[in-house]
């Protein structure tokens, strides 16, 4: 499964675009949409859109596998894209570890979907950004998957 154009969208609102290099509410140096510098990774001239969009990509698709490798049961194209955004703002590795993912797994979508929300704090503090972004992940994933029509 890829991520959705609607997927896409939430992300690039939800990280917005910095051509400099920036510190994150988490601590972490990134650049972009959102890009997380690797070691020995530097842009000191800054990046532009086209450049940031490439990183985006690649970061995305290692978000796309990490969870098409966790989660063992089906899933909608609303909650692949809000688990793609989820796994790609903190990480495969939280992912991996918590209860939302077990749940999943264990095939109780609706606890799972609730789950997200709780993912809105940096260490003890609620981040009203993080808050905002798990809602929009939790309303792709509760969102009614779109009708198909017979062909005439």
């Amino acid at each position: 499964m890829r991520l959705s154009t609607n997927g896409l969208e939430l992300t690039k609102k939800a990280e917005g675009f910095r051509n400099r290099t920036y510190v994150d509410v988490a601590g972490i140096r990134t650049i972009g949409y959102g890009h997380r510098l690797l070691p020995g990774e530097s842009f000191p001239n800054g990046i532009d859109e086209t450049q940031a969009e490439a990183k985006l990509t690649s970061d995305l698709r290692t978000a796309e596998l990490a969870v098409d490798r966790l989660v063992k049961v089906p899933l909608a194209q609303g909650q692949f894209d809000a688990l793609v955004d989820f796994a790609f703002n903190l990480g495969s590795g939280r992912l991996a570890a918590s209860s939302l993912l077990k749940d999943l797994n264990a095939g109780k979508y609706d606890a799972a979907s609730w789950k997200l929300l709780a993912w809105d704090h940096v260490g003890a503090r609620e981040v009203v950004g993080l808050k905002a972004r798990r809602e929009a992940e939790f309303r792709l994933w509760t969102a009614p998957a779109p009708q198909r029509t017979a062909a005439a």
